[in-house]
């Protein structure tokens, strides 16, 4: 299909972007075909008026967990015992496929066009990458990871990551891991939050410096780049020092820090969004202890201090949600951008370029989408309101555009005991 879009307010994506008026918008199938001015000739397009609307790229996710919903929980669940019962035969691994399906179509529903999946259950997330590709199912585009590494006793270890005894064995998972051909690895180089036995305990180092070294060394070999969960400063430099990409979470960096992260060309991905519920809410309503609220706001301080200190010293920072934790829905990528002008102090336009473009380059895709430009894909999302004034206009998105495929009124189903609460922190 050619489709034209007229009568919107662009807003393209770009680090210094303000709103565009008199563009109109051409696409051929899933590509931007070209940008004219209002009173071009549309021949043989079909017009799609968006009535003085925001159009805009599509957002982009960093760090989502497909298996999970991000409902509230009283208590800490097994995911160890959980994960083995839904792959414990083929309806079950089918009914597991199926509801990833359904959070992957929520996150587009929302807004987010792109995401990239940071540790899933064994081979899903490719095999539903590969399916919304081929346009058996609709979906975002997906850079998939799969299952991620991790040792014993470590973050996630037996559910969404395997367990690597030694540096041989965390070589071998990559290419165990590779064999479903993901788009990136992922390793959990420390504990969590919940992981933590003790005040002052998250982020322990859980991988040795060698098995890091070892999987980064071979997923390099194969190709892919690596991520990693990380959320104590001794964490971070082990991984930086051993070949890890990207930084997931973060943690309060020092100058060392700060020099590995531009000798390796590295970049931070800031997931504040699940912090968030550990370290602000009253413990009435996140069901943690006092302890899991203390290392939570040891994390959620790390986090922001970690993408500020980048920032300040032109290191990459992207965003992600850890969609899959308490509170951390599949609809809610908004309120990550609205975390990051709120608590790391940038601009709304600065937050909004980095959920679109700079995540874009950030996954490797900055020729392909993350801006509205000719020749990059049709990736768009139309609001009624100025993200620039209110990052909030971000919360109702009227139309999405998926690889030129047009969504118009797109909904998702939410859960009131979440957006109560969460509506607390705007």
């Amino acid at each position: 299909m050619k489709y034209a879009y007229t009568n919107g307010i662009l807003l393209d994506g770009s680090r210094d972007m303000s709103p565009q008026t008199g563009r109109v918008i051409l696409t051929e199938g899933e590509n931007i075909e070209k940008i004219v001015s209002e009173g071009s000739d549309l021949s043989g397009y079909e017009i799609i008026d968006l009535k003085g609307q925001y159009i805009m790229p599509g957002l982009i996710n960093m760090h989502v967990h497909l298996p999970a919903s991000g409902k509230p929980q009283k208590k800490q669940q097994d995911n160890t015992k959980l994960v083995k019962l839904m792959t414990s035969n083929a309806l079950m691994r089918k009914i597991l496929i199926s509801m990833c399906e359904g959070y992957a179509r929520t996150q587009l529903m929302s807004g987010v066009t792109t995401i990239r999946t940071m540790g899933g259950v064994q081979n899903c997330d490719s095999l539903i990458r590969d399916r919304i590709l081929s346009g058996e199912i609709t979906g975002p585009r997906i850079l998939a990871s799969n299952m991620a590494v991790s040792v014993p006793g470590g973050h996630m270890a037996g559910s969404l990551a395997y367990i690597a005894h030694n540096a041989e064995e965390a070589r071998a998972y990559v290419q165990q891991i590779a064999k479903d051909k993901p788009d990136i690895i992922k390793l959990m180089i420390t504990g969590g939050v919940l992981d933590a036995k003790v005040k002052g305990e998250p982020g322990e180092l859980k991988m040795p410096p060698e098995s890091v070294k070892a999987a980064c060394e071979e997923a390099h070999r194969l190709g892919m780049k690596v991520a990693a969960h990380v959320e104590s400063p001794e964490g971070v430099r082990v991984a930086l020092e051993n070949g890890v990409d990207t930084i997931e979470h973060g943690a309060k960096p020092d100058d060392t820090i700060i020099r590995l992260f531009k000798e390796h060309n590295a970049c931070h991905i800031a997931t504040l969004s699940p912090a968030l519920p550990y370290a602000l809410f009253d413990r009435s309503i996140s069901n943690v202890t006092e302890t899991e609220q203390y290392n939570g706001e040891v994390v959620f301080k790390g986090i922001v201090e970690c993408a500020k200190a980048c920032l300040e010293n032109d290191i990459p920072v992207g965003l992600g949600t850890d969609t899959g934790c308490p509170y951390t829905t599949h609809y809610d990528m908004w309120r990550e951008v609205n975390y990051f002008h709120k608590y790391c102090g940038v601009s709304n336009t600065f937050a909004l370029y980095t959920a679109t473009k700079r995540n874009a380059e950030l996954a490797g895709l900055g020729d392909i989408t993350g801006s509205i430009e000719e020749g990059k894909c049709a990736d768009f999302i139309v609001t009624k309101d100025n993200p620039l004034e209110d990052l909030t206009a971000l919360r109702s998105i009227s139309m999405v555009v998926t690889r030129g495929n047009v969504i118009r009124s797109p909904k998702v189903k939410k859960m009131p005991q979440v957006e109560n609460e969460l509506d607390k922190f705007l």
